[in-house]
């Protein structure tokens, strides 16, 4: 037997809405100024590249610039996965992005802060491999602090977007 209840389920958005939930992207809701207003500071690298794609996936491309967003990157490769002959075979590759959003018309920081991630991959095989594998992390590691960069902006929206 399931403890599943189908009643609470469906009475579950009756809740949210009287606790005063209200979507991000929905109607009115907090995140809807946001879309398309952000302008992501021009990357000059492959992993700042790599970030900017995803926030202005997730933030859209700027129509109206209400907003610019810059950032700093600090990564650390740091070897996890060592054999008895000292050889390294596993990379973490820690993350560290301090980020600042500002009004354009007032030149005010609105909020900002930092966001820290980490990401894996394996040094065995060939050069070739072991090089596109780290690429490959890196790429992972810039999404995954867009994506916390993103949350709290939308997280934050309301205090400051009005």
């Amino acid at each position: 037997m399931s403890s599943f209840n189908r009643r609470s389920f469906l009475l579950t958005p009756l809740v949210l809405a009287a606790c005063g939930f209200q979507p991000a992207y929905g109607p009115g809701g907090p995140a809807q100024g946001i879309q398309s207003s952000i302008r992501v500071a021009d990357p000059t690298d492959k992993n700042a590249f790599d970030l900017v794609e995803r926030l202005e996936e997730r933030l859209g491309r700027p129509k109206a610039d209400h907003f610019d967003l810059t950032y700093t990157i600090k990564t650390t490769a740091t070897g996890v996965g060592i054999t008895p002959d000292n050889a390294i075979t596993r990379y973490n590759l820690n993350g560290t992005i301090d980020w600042a959003l500002t009004n354009r018309a007032t030149g005010t920081r609105v909020t900002g802060g930092q966001v820290k991630s980490f990401t894996s991959y394996s040094a065995t095989g060939s050069t070739v491999a072991g090089l596109a594998a780290q690429e490959d992390a890196a790429r992972r590691l810039m999404r995954i602090l867009a994506d916390q960069i993103t949350a709290r902006l939308l997280a934050t929206s309301g205090s400051w977007n009005q």
